[in-house]
C-alpha cells in the first residue's frame, strides 16, 4: 500500500466519494482518512474487508488449535476416523 498517496483529509472523502469508491473497487488500496490532522478511519473496498475478515478468522482458528495442542486436547487422525466410521456404521 502506498500510504503517502492514500492519506487524505475527510473533506477529500466528502468531495470525491464516487472517485474513491471506483479506485477502491479497481485497485483495492485502502485510504487513511484524517480529521483535524489525525488518522480517523480507514476506507477500503468490500472485497478487501472480506479478505481481511477471512484472514483474521483463520488466524483465530490457528491460535485456538495451538492452544488445544498445548493443553493436550487432541486426537490422532486414526482414532478420529475410526470414531467417525463407527458413528456412521461403516
Amino acid at each position: 500500500m502506498s500510504l503517502s498517496t492514500h492519506v487524505k483529509p475527510i473533506s477529500y472523502l466528502k468531495a470525491n466519494a464516487a472517485k474513491i469508491a471506483a479506485e477502491l473497487k479497481n485497485d483495492g488500496e485502502a485510504y487513511i482518512i484524517t480529521q483535524n490532522g489525525e488518522a480517523a478511519m480507514v476506507v477500503q473496498s468490500v472485497a478487501e474487508y472480506e479478505q481481511t475478515q477471512e484472514t483474521l478468522a483463520m488466524l483465530k482458528m490457528l491460535t485456538q488449535s495451538d492452544k488445544d495442542i498445548k493443553q493436550g486436547n487432541m486426537h490422532d487422525a486414526k482414532t478420529v476416523l475410526a470414531q467417525l466410521r463407527s458413528r456412521r456404521g461403516l
